[in-house]
């Protein structure tokens, strides 16, 4: 039996653990998709923090296949210096490196690839990149299939000999392959239309030649098994396919879901809180028990007893982690010693954010897309230090200063988490539905780090009331939040805890953009004044998160990341 820490094989390349970082792409590459400092500085971070297999995200076979501004290039020699440079960083750091091998197809505009799009059929896609537009791909013709079957087998040679172990055939989410599976996308009536083993044949055909051409290299082929809506290809398919891509060489399965036309919104291909944890897991499980390689799951696998269980019990032999290892790219190297992870809220903001135009970053670990700003971290050392308030602000820079100071936590609650434990029960967190339990659990392990690095916890304390409590300390940080103006602070939270901010239509007037700008910012204000005029001489005093400008968390998160690590709360602000 395996665990989440013992080797395994996926083709002929060694995977140290069972945990892969699947492709996300981060903008971290240049304009026309060299590596870059940053870039390098990003996936280094995870393999330092003990990712088994570093996947290096989605790059096309060719130029038409580019998907996104400042995407990683891979489909001409130029590019190869800087991917060999990186793989030999990332193998140094004692990781195996795997790149995707995506096509955009349809789902990308000229402005971006510079060409007309192609894909299966001319079916219309709406494509958002920063900008929404719908484009009229052009039919790809049999010689052009050829085409680009060819120039996915030159990338994958490439990727060889830049020293990529593995290489992922990317057949999910929409984008080219999965656009000849998904019936909607592909309305061919020739060998590589109609039928499911002729919508298949494409993908396939691509594995087997990759397979026979470039000898060496391990082959993954990640697969959307189910489309989410009722033109898109179901379960039933997604299983057959899957089954189809073993037999045709593929070393191992990576199961998802999902689809840019996926029903209530294509956030189903990278889910969100409000489906909960691992929603693909069960596909996976019964594809695994089908094929004879090695089967990946992901989706909502953060919870150290969750990938254990999956990966223990001989239901899956690989966890893949994305945003789990964007909060926290330690991920690995702290549940193998038993320390507890910063939790991953699957609120999107990282997907979000980066589809809107921005570098990839994550809202609970504001280092992640900026690993070379904090490279040169200097958070205080031996120093008595009091925070006031545990709120996720609080908790954070708690945590990051707590090893090399005695840091004591002061909370006038009863117990930790602050508005963060109302978070869950307003209708939307960023841009997402949510779910409660995301925000307890985000909150317990937060709290359970400071606790086993040794903060002292001050609860049902007040050092407004009390200002005698801050005696002594060197420091003073003030993360006490805002609060409501109008009367509203009682009110508020009385109503979420009833749970009106789910009702149907008290819900979509909380969902507005308008509505949400007033409940965060004009209808609070900062507390931070009220507590700075409790320092005294030769204390130092800081003011972070909503304490400091009412707000959104990722800002509030942020200030406090930059005030423990870089000595000034503004710091993020003025680096934008």
């Amino acid at each position: 039996m395996a665990d989440l820490f013992t080797p395994g094989r996926i083709g002929p390349a060694t995977i140290p653990n069972r945990i892969v970082m699947p492709s996300m792409t981060t903008r971290a590459a240049d304009a026309e998709g060299f590596v870059t400092e940053d870039s390098t500085a990003y996936y280094l971070a995870r393999a330092r923090g003990g990712v088994g297999l570093i996947t290096v995200e989605m790059a096309a076979p060719e130029k038409v296949g580019r998907h996104r501004f400042n995407e990683l290039g891979l489909y001409d020699d130029r590019f190869l210096p800087g991917l060999t440079a990186l793989v030999a960083a990332i193998h140094a750091e004692g990781s195996a490196a795997c790149i995707q091998l995506g096509h955009g197809g349809g789902h990308t505009r000229a402005d971006i690839c510079g060409e007309t799009p192609i894909a299966p059929s001319a079916v219309p896609h709406p494509v958002f990149e920063m900008t929404m537009e719908t484009i009229v791909p052009e039919a790809m013709t049999g010689a052009r299939i050829e085409q680009t079957i060819q120039a996915y087998v030159e990338a994958a040679d490439r990727a060889k000999r830049a020293g990529f172990d593995v290489v992922e055939v990317h057949a999910a989410h929409g984008y080219l392959i999965s656009q000849f599976l998904t019936p909607a996308e592909n309305i061919r009536t020739d060998e590589y239309g109609g039928s499911l083993e002729n919508r298949a044949r494409f993908g396939l055909d691509i594995t087997r030649r990759i397979k026979a051409a470039v000898p060496g290299i391990g082959v993954i082929f990640r697969l959307t098994v189910e489309d989410y809506f009722p033109e898109g290809m179901p379960f039933a398919d997604g299983f057959k396919v899957a089954v189809w891509a073993a037999e045709a060489g593929a070393d191992a399965i990576h199961v998802s879901a999902g689809h840019y036309r996926s029903q209530p919104s294509a956030a189903r291909m990278i889910p969100p809180m409000w489906m909960g944890e691992g929603p693909f897991l069960e596909f996976a499980r019964k594809i695994k028990r089908a094929v004879a390689v090695p089967v990946i799951a992901v989706g909502n696998l953060g919870d150290p007893a969750l990938a254990k269980q999956a990966v223990d019990s001989g239901d899956v032999d690989f966890i893949a982690l994305g945003r789990s290892v964007l909060a926290d790219p330690d991920w690995v190297r702290k549940v193998r010693a038993g320390k507890p992870v910063r939790r991953c809220l699957a609120c999107n903001t990282c997907v979000d954010g980066m589809r809107g135009g921005s570098r990839l970053q994550c809202l609970v670990n504001p280092i992640t897309g900026r690993e070379r700003l904090f490279a040169g971290a200097t958070p205080p050392r031996g120093e008595k230090i009091a925070v006031i308030g545990a709120g996720p602000a609080g908790l954070s820079y708690a945590s990051l200063v707590a090893e090399g100071n005695a840091v004591t936590l002061f909370e006038r609650a009863p117990r930790g988490g602050g508005s963060f434990r109302l978070a869950g029960l307003a209708p939307k967190f960023q841009e997402v539905e949510t779910r409660q339990g995301s925000f307890l659990a985000y909150i317990a392990a937060l709290e359970q780090d400071c606790r086993e690095k040794g903060v002292s916890f001050a609860y049902g304390r007040d050092p407004a009331t009390d200002p005698a409590l801050l005696d002594g300390f060197d420091r003073i940080v003030v993360a006490t939040g805002a609060r409501y103006r109008f009367g509203l602070g009682a009110i508020v939270p009385a109503l979420l805890k009833l749970g009106v901010g789910k009702w149907p239509g008290v819900a979509g007037l909380m969902s507005r953009p308008d509505v949400r700008d007033w409940f965060y910012h004009r209808a609070r204000n900062a507390t931070g004044a009220r507590y700075r005029r409790l320092a005294k001489a030769g204390q130092r005093v800081e003011v972070i998160g909503d304490a400091r400008q009412a707000g959104k968390s990722k800002p509030a998160i942020e200030s406090a990341f930059a005030a423990a690590l870089l000595g000034d709360a503004a710091r993020l602000e003025q680096s934008k």
